[in-house]
């Protein structure tokens, strides 16, 4: 079961639709003054910045529960103060409370999650879940090199398709929230079932 036990403050980045996992990669291009400033204080301490969607689009929007730290890796700084860099994702995070700081970023207390690393799917929940995925990415017109999935861990898999999805904010947020790689492979499927009924048009599919 997947437990909390390390309390720390972190600084945020709240953006929607943003949604990293532990051990997968974001690309940001970060132009905000506030955000330049946030990932320099980064850069100068651990070189982390915690990713977690808000709950409106909206500035000082309330924050959803869960988030995931990722540490700076490639780093392109630009002559004008910006920033192209690759966020690697660590570890999952609960959030506690919003901290009142005079930093131009938000800031937060959360328990890191103590996840089980080692925790794997069953022969019969990873080939049911390549079955629903290969299902999924033909009725959507994707090109995958289903040799390369093959050989990829059971977390890699997983993570890797939660954060790349073309599902709503809402849907990678409970993805996200799941507490074992069991139980987000399940919600895996039942989004790929879902969102595949739908032909893609203008109607905005969303889970609520």
């Amino acid at each position: 079961m997947t437990q909390s036990i390390m309390t720390k403050r972190l600084s945020i980045f709240p953006l929607t639709g943003a949604v990293l996992f532990p051990g997968m990669q974001l690309p940001l291009h970060i132009f905000e003054p506030r955000y330049r400033a946030l990932v320099g204080d980064a850069l100068i301490r651990d070189r982390q910045i915690a990713m977690i969607q808000p709950q409106r689009p909206i500035d000082g929007a309330p924050l959803f529960g869960v988030g995931c730290i990722g540490r700076i890796g490639e780093i392109q700084a630009m002559d004008d103060g910006r920033y192209n860099l690759i966020l690697e994702g660590t570890a999952r995070f609960r959030l506690v409370r919003e901290l009142e700081v005079t930093t131009a970023f938000r800031q937060v207390e959360a328990e890191i999650y103590d996840e089980d690393e080692d925790e794997t799917l069953t022969h019969a929940q990873r080939g049911g879940f390549e079955r629903e995925a290969r299902a999924f990415a033909d009725a959507q017109g994707y090109s995958v090199d289903w040799d390369s999935v093959g050989r990829l861990d059971d977390r890699s898999l997983i993570n890797g398709v939660s954060q790349i999805a073309p599902f709503d904010p809402a849907s990678k947020q409970a993805l996200l929230e799941a507490g074992t790689l069991t139980e987000r492979c399940e919600l895996l499927v039942q989004l790929m079932q879902f969102y595949g009924r739908h032909d893609g048009g203008e109607e905005i599919v969303t889970l609520q």
